[in-house]
Parts: C-alpha cells; structure tokens; sequence
C-alpha cells in the first residue's frame, strides 16, 4: 500500500476484487458450481491483459466508491496486475482441471486464489510478498538497469 497516487489503483477497488473473489469461490464450492469460478476467471482476464482500463470491477468500484476513492491509499498498478496475473492463472487452472472432470483439483486451485484474498483481506497480503520476493532475485541477478557510464578520463 503507498499513499495516493494518480495512477494507482484505489484500496476500496483492490478490495472490492478480493471480496468478490472470496465470495464468488465459496458460492462455487458450496454449490457445486464450477461455472462461476469461470466467470471469475473471464471478470479478472481482460485487467490482466489489458490493464484496469479494461477492468469491469474496476469501472464498477470506480463509481460505486467514488467518494472514497478520491482521498483512499492506493496499490500500484504493477503489483495489481501481478496479483491479478496469479489469480487468473489458478482460476485458469481450475477451469482445465473441471474441463478434465478433476474438480476436486478445480477447486483446490480456486481454494488458493480465495484464501489469498481472505489472508489479505486481513492485512498479509501474499501476492505483494511474492511481487517483492520476484524483484528483489530478478534485482540479485541481473542488478539495476541503468545508462551506460562512460570513463570520461584520459
């Protein structure tokens, strides 16, 4: 969490999502109902693709939490999609494993993506510790990306 920032996402936004993917897994397993993990999967892709633009929760919350939003911490765009690209790729998962008639692993998977969101619902958010593990071994291995320094004595 940062504070505002214009191109961050609002916090009521990130957590409209989490709430939404908390509940929409437990109506899934509690009804038996793979299909609305699907329509997670297909509500999250085009943010994941395209960015929060594309965003169907993000318009909703947008509107829905205007007066909130303006004065609200915000996420960066970055670690957002990088949470968002792990939810969509185990929903993604889960979607094969139903395919397969393996809904027990199906709903594993969404099991995780939904407890994540619970666990940061709750403040620890694991996908901004993964996003921060991730940068800090690509910054360990491949170092700061920075302009060429050139040895102007002679």
């Amino acid at each position: 969490m940062t504070a505002n920032t214009p191109n961050g996402i609002p916090m009521p936004i990130i957590n409209l999502t989490r709430y939404l993917l908390v509940t929409g897994i437990i109506l899934a397993i509690v009804l038996q109902q793979p299909l609305i993990t699907t329509g997670l999967f297909f509500l999250m892709l085009p943010a994941v693709i395209w960015g929060k633009k594309a965003s169907l929760i993000f318009y909703i919350g947008s509107h829905l939490f205007k007066k909130w939003n303006a004065t609200a911490h915000t996420e960066s765009p970055k670690l957002t999609r990088f949470n968002n690209s792990i939810a969509v790729i185990l929903l993604g998962m889960a979607q094969v494993a139903f395919f397969f008639n393996a809904d027990l692993a199906g709903y594993i998977f969404s099991g995780i993506v939904a407890l994540a969101a619970f666990i940061a619902i709750c403040g620890f958010c694991v996908g901004c510790f993964l996003f921060f593990q991730y940068n800090m071994q690509k910054h360990k291995l491949f170092g700061r990306k920075t302009s060429p320094q050139y040895n102007t004595a002679g």
